[in-house]
Parts: C-alpha cells; structure tokens; sequence
C-alpha cells in the first residue's frame, strides 16, 4: 500500500490524535515528514511563499497551494469589506493551528454583544 500525507494524517487522527498533539506526532513521524519535504519541493515551484507563509500555513496538500494562489490573485483586486474579511478567515484556515485563531474570533464576537 502506497502512504500518502491524506492516509499518515487519516491514520493518526483515528488514533485520537488532535491540536497540538496531532502537530508533534506528523512532525516525528519520518515517512510524513519525507513525503511532505518532497511535496513541497515540488509544489513551491508553482507559487512562490515568503518566509512567514512558510513557517505559519501547514500546505501540506495540492489544494492548500491552491487556495493561497487564489487569495494572493484575490488580495490585489479591490475587493468590498465582507470579502476581505473572508480572504483574511480562509488564510486562517491554513494555519497549523486554525481552530485557535477561529476560537479567539468567536471569543470577541461573544464578548461585544454579552449581556
């Protein structure tokens, strides 16, 4: 059977494996960590990701480099405030830790309209 990052990824998540924890056994994890090296090599020759992309968003599959495709062609366009503010929240969900930012968000919205 052939691995792929999806079957390694898939495999530790039915193992419990989540947060934080999930982050720490793909980053030990040595046939992950050869197969996402030779993913981004390959990938990284079609779109160009500065330094800080490259250590926050995880970009692990096809996909994840094109949505930054997208959101980098969207982010030079004039684009209305809903759509910003949803070009900003999709480039959160590329984040190794999305569901921290996502919580603090939710978090403010909570504390604007407590009672």
């Amino acid at each position: 059977m052939t691995k792929s990052l999806q079957k390694i990824g898939d495999f530790y998540i039915s193992q419990g494996y989540k947060g934080e924890e999930f982050r720490k056994i793909l980053s030990e994890d040595k046939d992950y960590q050869k197969l996402l090296k030779e993913r981004k090599q390959k990938l990284t020759k079609k779109i160009l990701l500065t330094k800080t992309e490259k250590k926050k968003y995880v970009m692990s599959i096809d996909e994840d480099y094109k949505i930054l495709s997208k959101v980098k062609r969207l982010e030079k366009l004039k684009l209305n405030k809903e759509e910003k503010f949803l070009i900003k929240f999709i480039r959160t969900q590329l984040e190794h830790d999305w569901r921290k930012r996502l919580i603090k968000d939710l978090d403010k919205i909570l504390l604007k309209y407590k009672n």
